[in-house]
């Protein structure tokens, strides 16, 4: 991404803010895994949206003052010669600028200096922190653990939620989102399109994996957007399976929820295919309800819709074509075969984290995710792909990626 985006969405975010507030959102710090060994760092992806930057203990400050005029900073490790032969080179202060656009960079060594002479000038009533957390077992990241430090020394802000007004912003996907998310399919295509032609029975999980790990790998160094999921047999009934242990048996379907990332943006595909490279009667019968609900979804999805019924119609229309293939008697035992939503927006995140539509617009890009799970024929599988909300439709972004039954064994044979 260029910085010009960068810095285009931190005014979009500017001008959701009220006059008289201060904004601060951090990029994150690295969590210990054992000893002296962390977890990799992996950067507040709202962060990463406004700044472009992917360096730990950053911060992004920005005071917008009565008459509206907005002052930025970002904050930066310093230099470190020490530190950085066992850790690698931190980014330059040159460097943040021109990844973001932003032209103040300073030392973080300098952030609660330069905050608390704006906090105390007594210009500022309002301190907008990224509080998202899942739950409350979640640890506190640096915008709690900042909260707790401001209520203490600085107590009379009114605290706003900068969360919420940035899921606004990344709801819609600028077309230099959509165009980093093209690449993406194409570089998951390769990976599937790989673990397809390598499989046979008697292929253990893990050696799938290690496939789909190694097309990517041809394509820069990221790698997958989130942990696969891949699994075959019995394993296909753990909806997130991360253990990669099981071996495909003869017959066994192979599911898989993959996805790459380029610039940032994250696919979220599934595919599911016999080990041996033909589909047996019931999964034949089963996948061709998944496609035919698939497809129809991608008739029918257009702006103006709303976005509970792309949920609702897919569960819909998959329990009628169940219900013609005889594998339903009545519309009640849905839940017997389908165990999950359909509907999903991907970007920054495999799992966007952006505010939920009313109705679907322009721009929007969310998945068309169609599971079905018979335990008694041993046979659960996804089909799973990107739609992208044009102007007067929609368009299948990972539909280049083999999904039918005659593709996908072609592929494999």
């Amino acid at each position: 991404m260029k910085a010009e985006f960068h810095k285009g969405n931190r005014e979009r975010l500017y001008a959701k803010l009220p006059e008289g507030s201060l904004l601060v959102m951090f990029s994150g710090e690295e969590i210990t895994k054992t000893n002296d060994e962390y977890y990799p760092f992996f950067a507040d992806r709202s962060f990463v949206y406004l700044t472009g930057l992917e360096c730990k203990e950053a911060v992004l400050l920005a005071a917008k003052d009565a008459e509206g005029s907005v002052e930025e900073r970002i904050y930066i490790l310093p230099p470190d010669a020490f530190a950085e032969r066992w850790t690698g080179v931190r980014v330059k202060p040159y460097e943040a600028t021109e990844i973001s656009g932003a032209e103040d960079i300073r030392s973080n060594e300098k952030f609660e200096t330069d905050f608390r002479a704006l906090a105390n000038s007594g210009n500022y009533g309002h301190l907008y922190l990224d509080l998202f957390r899942i739950n409350a077992k979640d640890i506190d990241r640096p915008a709690q653990r900042f909260l707790n430090y401001v209520q203490q020394q600085v107590p009379f802000f009114t605290i706003g939620n900068a969360n919420a007004l940035v899921r606004e912003l990344r709801l819609i996907k600028q077309p230099c989102e959509i165009e980093a998310l093209r690449q993406a399919e194409k570089i998951t295509k390769a990976g599937i399109v790989a673990m397809m032609e390598a499989s046979k029975p008697g292929m253990y999980e893990y050696q799938y994996k290690a496939e789909f790990d190694r097309a990517l790998g041809q394509f820069g160094p990221k790698g997958p957007g989130f942990p696969s999921i891949i699994s075959a047999g019995k394993n296909n009934f753990c909806i997130h399976y991360y253990s990669y242990q099981g071996q495909a048996q003869d017959g066994d379907m192979v599911l898989n929820d993959v996805g790459a990332q380029w610039d940032n943006l994250i696919t979220d595909v599934s595919r599911g295919w016999p080990c041996n490279g033909k589909y047996s009667e019931k999964q034949k019968l089963l996948f061709n309800c998944a496609l035919e609900t698939s497809n129809h979804m991608f008739s029918i999805v257009k702006p103006g819709m709303e976005m509970k019924e792309v949920d609702a119609e897919i569960r819909r229309y998959n329990c009628e074509q169940l219900k013609q293939a005889g594998v339903l008697n009545s519309s009640d035992e849905i839940g017997t075969y389908m165990w999950h939503g359909g509907a999903h927006h991907i970007g920054y995140d495999v799992h966007d984290v952006v505010k939920t539509p009313e109705v679907i617009a322009p721009g929007m890009a969310f998945c068309i995710d169609v599971g079905i799970y018979h335990e008694e024929w041993g046979i659960g599988f996804r089909l799973e792909d990107n739609c992208l909300v044009t102007e007067d439709g929609c368009e299948n972004l990972s539909g280049d990626i083999p999904r039918t039954i005659e593709d996908i064994e072609a592929v494999m044979n």
